[in-house]
C-alpha cells in the first residue's frame, strides 16, 4: 500500500486524531466510522486486501462517503454499497469496475444482492464476503439478458479478467493477510462440500491441497505457468483432474509427510473454489506468520479441545521461544507438539539467530540457506500421539521450513523401547538442550497402565511422613493426570544443562497435594521464573488457570539451597473470554523484562 498517501489522506482531508470509542478508522478514506462487526470483520478486512494483496491504487477505491448505485443511470432510488472500487480515479459512472458488498447475510441473499447492484451499475465485476465467506460474480450481457457466473477470483489491478487462471510462476504474488481467505475457504467448503463435512477431514484435504500448491511452486520454471491454477473458463471437473495428477507427483515428493492412501476426494467444484482462492499467491515467499495465521485460521476449526487439542496463543508461544533462547547449537523438542505451534516458533528463532552470523560474517545467501535447513531437519524434533494432529504439524513444518522430517506420531508417556523405530532413531531420552511444550492436562485423560506408569518417580503414591516431614514414595498408582507425567518426562528428555518452558496448571505451584511434585522437581535442577498468566489466555478452549514454568536441568552438585527466581504476573493477554482480541498484551512483555533480570543475576543457559 502507498502508506504515504493514507496517511496524508488521514492527517489533511480528515484530521480526526482522538479514537472514540466504539468506532474505527476507515482503512480507505481515513474517517472515524462506527466499530460494527460487519465494518470490522468485513469492510476494512477486505479494503485492506484490495490494497494489498490485490494492488489496487487507493484513489482508484471509495468507501466513505459511500458510493451510491442508482436503479437507472438518469435518477431513481440509489443504493449505498460498502466498497467501490474503479477503473481510475474519477469515480463515476462511467468508471464503476468492481462492486463489494460485506452485508451479514447468508450466501443466497449476499448474491441476490449483489446482483442487484451490479445490475444497477456498469461495474462488471462483484464480491460479497461477509466476514466469514466470499463470492465472485461476473456480470455478463448476452442477448439482451444479464446473465452472472461465478469466478475463481477479480483480477489483479490491471490483469484481465480473462487472464484469471493463467498464471507463469514469476507473476505469482507475495500475500500479505491470507488469514481471511483460509477462513472464507473453510467456511465455503463446510457449507457447501459434498461427501466430507467435519472439520478434522476438510482439515486433510486442504493439507493435501496446499502441498500440491507448494510442490508446483517449488518445481515450475518462472516462464512455465503453474499446474496450481483454476482458469475463468475451465470447468471444474478439468481443474480437479489437472490437480489429482500433481497429487500423484506429490505424494512420491513428500513420502514422509503423504501416505500413498492419502486421497483428495473433494468434490469438483470445492477443487476449483481452493485452488481459484490460492492460486495468485506465492506461499513459499509470503513472511511465515502469513502463512501460521491462515493455517491457524483453518485448522483451529478441527481442534475442539477434548483431548487438551487447541492453539497455545502465539503471544504466549513467542514469550517462552525468547525466553529460552535457542540457536543452531540446540537440540530442541516439543513431546506434545499437536499442531507444531512451538516447533515453528522455536525455528523461525534459530533462523534469526544464523542471520545474524550470516550478516557478521558475510555468508553467502546459498550458505545461509543451507545452514536454515539443516536447523530445521536436524533440531527440531516433535511429538504427538494423535495421528491427525502429527499430520498437521509435519504439514506445517513443511510449508514454514521443510522441518517435516523430525515429527512423530507416538506416545510421549509410553515406554520409549515400544516407539517405532524411525522415532526410536531420531528421538532420545537425555538428549535435548531446549524444550518448549503445553502438555495435555485433566483429570478426564488420566494415563493408565502398569508398563507406563513405573517408568515414572511420579507414578507412584507419595506421602508425607509427618515424623520427618519428608515425603516419602509408595506403591505404584492406579492412574496418574498426564500434566503430572509429562513434567518428569520432559526432565528426562533434557540433557544435564537443559531448559524447558512449560504450560501447567496453577495447581502445580500451590495444591499441598502436590508437594512432592514441586520437591521432585528441585531435586533436579534449578527453577527459573514462574510467569502468571490471565485465565482469559485459553479462553474460550478452557477456562483452566495456567502458569508457565521455566526450569533449567542441573547435574545433583550443581543443585543450589538458594537462589533468585523470576516471578510476573500478567494481567492481560491480548483477548477476552470470547478469544476476540481487545489489543491489551503484558505476555509479550516478559520476555524482554526477563531478560533484564537474567543479565542483573548473571544467569547463563
Amino acid at each position: 500500500m502507498n502508506n504515504k498517501l493514507y496517511e496524508e489522506k488521514k492527517e489533511t482531508i480528515y484530521p480526526e486524531t482522538i479514537e472514540k470509542k466504539g468506532y474505527v478508522r476507515d482503512y480507505i478514506s481515513g474517517r472515524i466510522v462506527k466499530a460494527t462487526p460487519e465494518e470490522i470483520e468485513a469492510v476494512q478486512v477486505f479494503s485492506k486486501q484490495l490494497i494489498e494483496d490485490y494492488s489496487y491504487p487507493i484513489k482508484n477505491i471509495q468507501t466513505r462517503p459511500q458510493y451510491r448505485v442508482k436503479q437507472r443511470p438518469s435518477g431513481g432510488k440509489e443504493f449505498p454499497v460498502d466498497i467501490a472500487v474503479f477503473s481510475s480515479e474519477e469515480h463515476n459512472f462511467d468508471n464503476e469496475y468492481i462492486i463489494v458488498e460485506c452485508k451479514k447475510k447468508n450466501r443466497k441473499d449476499g448474491r441476490r444482492q449483489l446482483q442487484d447492484y451490479l445490475r444497477f451499475s456498469k461495474a462488471y465485476l462483484g464480491v460479497w464476503f461477509n466476514g466469514e465467506e466470499r463470492l465472485f460474480l461476473r456480470k455478463v450481457e448476452k442477448e439482451g439478458k444479464v446473465l452472472f457466473e461465478e469466478i475463481p477470483n477479480i483480477p489483479q489491478y490491471l490483469q484481465r479478467v480473462e487472464d484469471i487462471g493463467k498464471f507463469k510462476r514469476k507473476d505469482l504474488k507475495v500475500p500479505h493477510n491470507l488469514k481471511h481467505t483460509f477462513k472464507a475457504i473453510r467456511n465455503h467448503l463446510a457449507a457447501n462440500t459434498i461427501g466430507a463435512t467435519r472439520d478434522e477431514v476438510l482439515a486433510q484435504q486442504l493439507i493435501n491441497l496446499i502441498f500440491c500448491k507448494i510442490y508446483d511452486e517449488k518445481f515450475t520454471e518462472p516462464e512455465d505457468m503453474v499446474t496450481f491454477r483454476a482458469g475463468l473458463q475451465e470447468k471444474p471437473k478439468e481443474i480437479k483432474e489437472r490437480i489429482l495428477n500433481l497429487f500423484t507427483t506429490v505424494k512420491r515428493k513428500y513420502k514422509i509427510v503423504l501416505d500413498e492412501n492419502d486421497v483428495i476426494n473433494l468434490d469438483d467444484k470445492s477443487v476449483a473454489y481452493v485452488v481459484g482462492e490460492l492460486q495468485s499467491w506465492s506461499l513459499m515467499e509470503a513472511e511465515r506468520d502469513v502463512i501460521s495465521d491462515a493455517f491457524e485460521t483453518f485448522i483451529g476449526h478441527a481442534l475442539k479441545g477434548s483431548q487438551g487439542q487447541f492453539f497455545t496463543p502465539r503471544n504466549l508461544v513467542k514469550m517462552m521461544v525468547n525466553i529460552l533462547d535457542p540457536n543452531d547449537n540446540d537440540l530442541i523438542i516439543d513431546p506434545a507438539c499437536g499442531s507444531g505451534g512451538f516447533l515453528i516458533e522455536a525455528l523461525k528463532h534459530v533462523w534469526t539467530h544464523l542471520d545474524k552470523e550470516a550478516r557478521n560474517y558475510n555468508w553467502k545467501e546459498r550458505d545461509l540457506q543451507e545452514e536454515k535447513m539443516a536447523a530445521a531437519l536436524g533440531n527440531i524434533m516433535g511429538i504427538d500421539k494423535d495421528y491427525f494432529l502429527s499430520k498437521v504439524a509435519k504439514a506445517y513444518m513443511a510449508l514454514i521450513g521443510d522441518g517435516k522430517s523430525g515429527i512423530f506420531c507416538e506416545d510421549s508417556l509410553e515406554v520409549p523401547k515400544n516407539w517405532n523405530e524411525k522415532t526410536k532413531t531420531k528421538i532420545h531420552l537425555n538428549d535435548f538442550s531446549v524444550l518448549l511444550t503445553n502438555p495435555p492436562f485433566g483429570s478426564k485423560i488420566p494415563v493408565r497402565g502398569e508398563e507406563k506408569l513405573k517408568q515414572f518417580e511420579l507414578g507412584h503414591k507419595w506421602k508425607l511422613n509427618k515424623k520427618t516431614g519428608e515425603w516419602e514414595k509408595g506403591k505404584l498408582k492406579d492412574k496418574e493426570t498426564p500434566q503430572i507425567l509429562f513434567i518428569e518426562r520432559c526432565l528426562q528428555f533434557l540433557k544435564d544443562g537443559g531448559r524447558m518452558a512449560i504450560v501447567l496448571p496453577d495447581g502445580i505451584y500451590g495444591n499441598d497435594n502436590l508437594s512432592y511434585v514441586r520437591k521432585y522437581l528441585l531435586e533436579k535442577g534449578r527453577l527459573l521464573a514462574v510467569i502468571d498468566v490471565p485465565i482469559e489466555t485459553f479462553m474460550p478452549n478452557t477456562s483452566t488457570k495456567t502458569s508457565i514454568m521455566i526450569f533449567q536441568k542441573l547435574p545433583k552438585r550443581k543443585i543450589q539451597d538458594n537462589y533468585p527466581v523470576y516471578m510476573a504476573i500478567a494481567e492481560s493477554c491480548g483477548h477476552d473470554r470470547r478469544g476476540k482480541d481487545n489489543g491489551k498484551d503484558d505476555i509479550s512483555k516478559i520476555a524482554e523484562d526477563f531478560k533484564k533480570w537474567q543479565k542483573k543475576n548473571k544467569i547463563i543457559f
